[in-house]
């Protein structure tokens, strides 16, 4: 009886003559990076680890009306503008933010309705977003007129390019 070799992994049959490859190593011409940290902890170096891992909490516990407000503003999609939800920018972690148009809805709860606010939308307006301020009631008992306000502000800025 013959011992059964394993196959190799690059399909049955084939040797490893380097019929395909050109033998030099991986990387043929390219020196390492040689540094501590090769790689980077965060995905953007203008978020940091802690802003990322709030947001993701903030994603994974939505209120009722962030969730309703989700739903409304996911129905945009058709017309080319993709809402993120819990999207951090600069120091702050916007409700929902349209990247394309520079966009930002927040809604205002009991949190935002502190003097801070003020100063969080100056700050984002000098980094060159747009906030769109709605209360928490809208929301919930005129979905229609929140999407309603939403579209237009949407294609306002569509029409203004």
């Amino acid at each position: 009886m013959r011992e059964s070799q394993p196959s190799p992994p690059w399909g049955r049959g084939w040797t490893a003559t380097r019929a395909f490859t050109s033998g030099g190593g991986p990387g043929e011409g390219v020196k390492p990076l040689k540094t501590p940290y090769p790689y980077r902890k965060t995905r953007s170096l203008a978020r940091t680890a802690g802003q990322i891992d709030k947001a993701r909490e903030l994603r994974q516990t939505p209120t009722e009306t962030e969730r309703a407000a989700w739903y409304l503003l996911r129905g945009l999609r058709a017309r080319g503008f993709t809402f993120r939800r819990q999207h951090p920018v600069g120091p702050y972690i916007a409700d929902f933010c349209c990247m394309e148009r520079r966009l930002i809805v927040e809604l205002d709860g009991s949190v935002h309705g502190q003097p801070s606010q003020a100063r969080s939308d100056a700050h984002l307006k000098s980094m060159g977003y747009t906030v769109l301020r709605f209360p928490n009631g809208i929301v919930l008992q005129a979905p229609d007129l929140f999407v309603q306000k939403v579209r237009r502000f949407v294609l306002l800025m569509e029409a203004l390019g």
